[in-house]
C-alpha cells in the first residue's frame, strides 16, 4: 500500500463519512421539527463524528535511536527539512525529543516539559535557527548543571516536509531518543534501555542510525546487546518496523571497501545479536539535508558553501575540452538528494506506517462507520414495517420487548460480575509479579553483600568469584553521582508468571577493589583478626564515603535495570491479557445483542444487521500510555555528615590527676552507618543492605493502592465500552418503538406519505452503504499478511 494508496482511501472514507453524517443531520433535523428528541440519532451521529476524528488526529510515532556522533540530528534534519536540530561535537539529546509536524502555515515552536508541571514551558518559537540556538543553550545549561529543573523531554512543534504533502498523515512525531554515551550520567544507559523498549512497544517504526566509520563500537554492542536479550520472539514480531540506517557514507575514501561489502559485514553483525533479517538503508545525511534545503530555496549561503565544498565536485561535467565544470547548486539539488539515499528511507518509513498501523486506522474507522450507517438502516426499516402492523398488534410487541430488554440488562450485569472477578485475579497476580520483581533484587544485593564479607575475612581470588558467577564484560562504574529513579507502571493486567532475570556484568566486590585503597587491605593497621566481616574498618572518613558512593553507585542503576526489563515484560503480558479480556467481553456482550436483535427481527418480520460489539484501535492508546511515571521506587542516598554528642574519657598523664571527662561532636554517616571510633572508621553493610530493601518494601507496597485503582480504570473502561454499546442498542429500538407508537396514534391519516418518505430515506442512505462496501472490498487488497506490533 504506497503512501499515495492510503492518502486515497483517507480521503474516500473521510469524504463518504462526512457526507453520510451530513445526510444523517438532515433526517434528524427534520424530525426535530416533529417533535422527537432525536436522541439516537445523535448518538449515532457522536459515533461518526469520533471516527473522523480519530482519521484526522490519529498519532503515528517514528523513533531514532544513535550513539553519539552516528550523524542523528544530521538525519532528522534532512527529514524534517530545516536545520532545527543542533549538531555539535559534544552530545545533543539529553532527553527525549518529539518534533511533532505542524501545518506549515503555523507558527514552529519549542517547548519543554519538566517533572510535576502539567503545562510546558514556550522556549522559543518563530524561525528554525533562533529555535535551534535556543534548544542548544538549553541543552547545554541542563547537561552543565544536572538537570536541577528535573526536565523530562522537549517537543519541537515545525512542518515535516517528509510527509507535508500527506495530509493523512497530520499526526506524525519523529521521536528523538539519547542513546548511549550521549550524557554522561550514571544511569543514563537506563535510561536509553527504557526509551528503546518503549520504542519497541509504542513505536510505528524504529530507526537505528549508525556511522559508516565506527558502527562496530562498543557502545554500539552494548547497545544492542541489552536490549536484544532475551527478547528475540519479540524481535521477530516486530522486524518490518525495525531499520538500520548506515550513515554518513560519504565518508568513504577510495582506498575503503565498497558500501555493498560494508552492508553485508554489518547484516553479518546485527544477525549476531538476534536481528533476523536486518534492513540497512546507506546514507548521507549532510548531503539529504543540504540538498533538500537548496530545492526548497531555503538553504543560507554558508550551507551552499558547504554543498558546493562537500559535493558538488561529483557532480562535474567535462566538456568537449576535457574541462571540469560543475553546475550550480540549484541544478544538481534534486539529484544529490536522491543519491543522499533520504527519499528511499523516507518512502520506505512512510510505507511501513500506512501498511499496518495506517491500515489497522483505516479499517477500524470504516467499521465504525459501516456501523453507524447499518444502525441508521434498522431504524428506517423498524419504522417502515412498524407502519404496515395493526396498531394493537404493534403495542402487544412493544410490550414484550420491554420484558426482553430488561433480561438483557441482567446478563449485562451478569457479564459485569465476571468481569470484576477477573478483576480481582488480574490485581493479585500483578502484585505478585512486583513482590517477585522486590524480592528477587533483594535477594540479587544480598548475595553481593555477602560476597564482600566473605573477601574481608579470607583472601578476595577472582577464581572464587568465577564459581560463584558468570563474569561478564566490565562495566565501567560511573563517578559521578547518579539517581536510583525507578518506575512502577499504573495499570497492567498479567497472567501467570514473569521470567524475571537479575544478572549483573561484574560482582560488586570485584568494584570495591578497585578503590583507592582497597577495603580489603590485609595490610591496614586497622584491621582485626576475627572482626565482623559485614563491618568493614578504614582509616579515613574519606575512605568510608568512597566505598559507600561506590556500593550506591553499584546498586542503583542495576536496580533500576532489573526493574526495566520487569517492566518491559509486565507491559507486554498486560497487553496481550488486555486483549484476552476484551475479546471475552466482546463475545459476552456480542451474544447478548444478537439475541435482542433476532427476537426483533423474527418479532416484527424485519431484516436486521448484526449489531458489532467493537473496540477499534484508535480508543484505545495502549498501557504504556497509561504508565505514569510518578513512582520513584529508588532516589539515590545522599551522604550528609551529621553529629552527635559521645562522652569520652581522656586519660591523664600525671599520677596526680585524675582522668578528665568530656563530650565531643563524633561525626557518622547516616545512610551508610559510618561511626568515628577513634583511629578507625566503620561500614556496617548489614545496615546498608538493611536500608535499600527497605526501600524496596515501602516502595513497592505503596504501589499497591496505585495498581489497584488503574486495574479498576482500564477493566472497567472496557466493559463500559460494551456495555454501552448494547445500551444504545437497546434504546434505539425503544426509541423507535415509542417514537412509532406516538405517530401511529396521531398521524394515522398521513401513513402512506411517512411509509414513501421513510423509502426514500432508505434508498439514499443504500447509496453510502454501497460506498463502504466498495471502500471496505478496495481496502482489504491492501491488508498486511502479518500483523506487527
Amino acid at each position: 500500500m504506497s503512501s499515495e494508496q492510503f492518502q486515497a482511501a483517507h480521503d474516500s472514507i473521510y469524504n463518504t463519512g462526512t457526507r453520510l453524517l451530513q445526510y444523517l443531520q438532515e433526517i434528524r433535523q427534520g424530525r426535530l421539527s416533529e417533535g422527537d428528541d432525536t436522541k439516537s440519532l445523535q448518538s449515532v451521529e457522536d459515533e461518526i463524528n469520533k471516527a473522523l476524528h480519530a482519521l484526522k488526529e490519529q498519532k503515528y510515532q517514528v523513533a531514532v535511536i544513535a550513539a553519539m556522533k552516528a550523524g542523528k540530528s544530521t538525519f532528522l534534519n534532512a527529514v524534517i527539512g530545516a536545520d532545527v536540530l543542533a549538531s555539535e561535537t559534544a552530545a545533543c539529546t539529553i532527553c527525549r525529543t518529539d518534533v511533532r509536524h505542524i501545518p506549515s502555515g503555523q507558527i514552529p515552536r519549542l517547548l519543554e516539559y519538566q517533572e510535576g508541571q502539567r503545562r510546558p514551558i514556550v522556549l522559543a518559537e518563530g524561525d528554525a535557527g533562533e529555535i535551534q540556538q535556543k534548544f542548544l543553550v538549553r541543552t547545554r545549561e541542563i547537561r552543565e548543571k544536572g538537570n536541577p529543573d528535573k526536565t523530562i523531554r522537549f517537543e519541537i512543534e515545525h512542518s515535516i516536509e517528509a510527509i507535508s504533502r500527506l495530509s493523512s498523515l497530520a499526526g506524525f512525531t519523529l521521536v528523538d531518543t539519547p542513546g548511549p554515551n550521549e550524557w554522561e550520567s550514571g544511569n543514563f544507559n537506563t535510561a536509553l534501555k527504557q526509551t528503546a523498549l518503549e520504542a519497541l512497544r509504542t513505536c510505528n517504526a524504529i530507526l537505528f542510525v549508525l556511522n559508516y566509520a565506527s558502527y562496530k563500537d562498543n557502545a554500539i554492542s552494548d547497545m544492542f546487546k541489552d536490549i536484544i536479550e532475551n527478547r528475540k520472539e519479540i524481535l521477530s514480531e516486530n522486524t518490518g518496523k525495525i531499520y538500520f540506517i548506515l550513515n554518513k557514507v560519504d565518508q568513504k575514501t577510495e582506498k575503503d571497501r565498497e558500501i555493498s561489502d560494508v552492508i553485508e559485514d554489518l547484516k553479518w553483525e546485527l544477525t549476531s545479536f538476534g536481528f533476523s533479517n536486518p534492513i540497512i538503508y546507506p546514507a548521507s545525511s549532510r548531503q539529504g539535508v543540504l540538498a533538500k534545503l537548496i530545492q526548497q530555496g531555503k538553504a543560507t549561503d554558508s550551507q551552499i558553501k558547504d554543498f558546493k565544498k562537500f559535493f558538488s565536485a561529483r557532480y562535474a561535467i567535462e566538456d568537449e575540452e576535457g574541462n571540469q565544470i560543475i553546475p550550480a547548486p540549484h541544478k544538481i539539488a534534486l539529484q544529490a538528494l536522491e543519491d543522499s539515499g533520504l527519499l528511499t528511507i523516507q518512502e520506505t518509513v512512510i510505507q511501513t506506517i500506512t501498511q499496518n498501523s495506517g491500515w489497522n486506522l483505516l479499517s477500524d474507522v470504516l467499521l465504525k462507520i459501516e456501523k453507524m450507517a447499518k444502525a441508521s438502516e434498522d431504524s428506517l426499516n423498524l419504522q417502515i414495517n412498524g407502519w404496515e402492523l395493526e396498531i394493537h398488534s404493534l403495542k402487544n410487541k412493544v410490550e414484550e420487548y420491554h420484558i426482553r430488554a430488561e433480561s438483557a440488562k441482567k446478563k449485562v450485569r451478569n457479564v459485569n460480575e465476571s468481569v470484576k472477578t477477573q478483576e480481582k485475579i488480574l490485581t493479585t497476580q500483578f502484585s505478585e509479579a512486583m513482590i517477585s520483581f522486590a524480592s528477587g533484587a533483594k535477594n540479587k544485593i544480598q548475595e553481593e553483600i555477602d560476597r564482600i564479607a566473605k573477601s574481608s575475612s579470607t583472601e578476595y581470588s577472582k577464581s572464587n568469584t568465577q564459581d560463584i558467577t558468570e563474569v561478564l564484560p566490565q562495566a565501567v562504574i560511573p563517578s559521578n553521582n547518579i539517581s536510583m529513579g525507578l518506575t512502577l507502571p499504573n495499570a497492567i493486567p498479567i497472567f501467570g508468571g514473569l521470567a524475571l532475570s537479575f544478572g549483573v556484568q561484574r560482582p560488586l566486590v570485584e568494584v570495591l577493589s578497585k578503590v583507592n585503597p582497597p577495603p580489603f587491605n590485609n595490610h591496614r593497621s586497622t584491621q582485626v583478626k576475627n572482626a565482623d566481616p559485614y563491618k568493614i574498618r578504614v582509616d579515613t572518613e574519606k575512605e568510608a564515603q568512597d566505598i559507600g558512593r561506590t556500593i550506591n553507585e553499584f546498586c542503583s542503576p542495576l536496580i533500576q535495570n532489573w526493574w526495566i526489563d520487569t517492566q518491559d515484560q509486565l507491559v507486554r503480558n498486560g497487553t496481550l491479557i488486555r486483549e484476552q479480556l476484551v475479546r471475552e467481553i466482546q463475545a459476552d456482550i456480542q451474544e447478548i445483542s444478537n439475541e435482542l436483535s433476532k427476537y426483533v427481527g423474527e418479532s416484527l418480520q424485519v431484516k436486521l444487521n448484526i449489531n458489532p460489539i467493537q473496540f477499534p484501535g484508535f480508543e484505545f492508546q495502549g498501557i504504556d500510555a497509561q504508565v505514569k511515571h510518578q513512582i520513584e521506587v529508588f532516589t539515590r542516598s545522599e551522604t550528609e555528615t551529621k553529629f552527635r554528642s559521645e562522652s569520652k574519657t581522656e586519660k591523664s598523664g600525671s599520677l596526680c590527676k585524675s582522668d578528665k571527662s568530656y563530650t565531643e561532636q563524633v561525626p557518622y554517616q547516616a545512610t551508610i552507618q559510618v561511626e568515628d571510633q577513634r583511629s578507625f572508621y566503620e561500614v556496617d553493610l548489614r545496615e546498608t543492605t538493611k536500608l535499600i530493601k527497605q526501600k524496596i518494601d515501602t516502595q513497592v507496597s505503596g504501589s499497591q493502592e496505585v495498581l489497584q485503582r488503574t486495574i479498576h480504570k482500564q477493566v472497567l473502561d472496557d466493559f463500559k465500552n460494551a456495555e454501552q454499546q448494547i445500551n444504545n442498542y437497546i434504546k434505539s429500538f425503544q426509541d423507535e418503538f415509542d417514537r412509532l407508537l406516538k405517530e401511529r396514534e396521531t398521524r394515522e391519516a398521513e401513513a402512506e406519505q411517512i411509509r414513501e418518505t421513510l423509502n426514500v430515506q432508505k434508498v439514499k442512505l443504500n447509496e453510502y452503504l454501497n460506498e463502504v462496501t466498495a471502500i471496505r472490498a478496495s481496502l482489504d487488497n491492501w491488508k498486511p499478511l502479518q500483523r506487527i506490533r
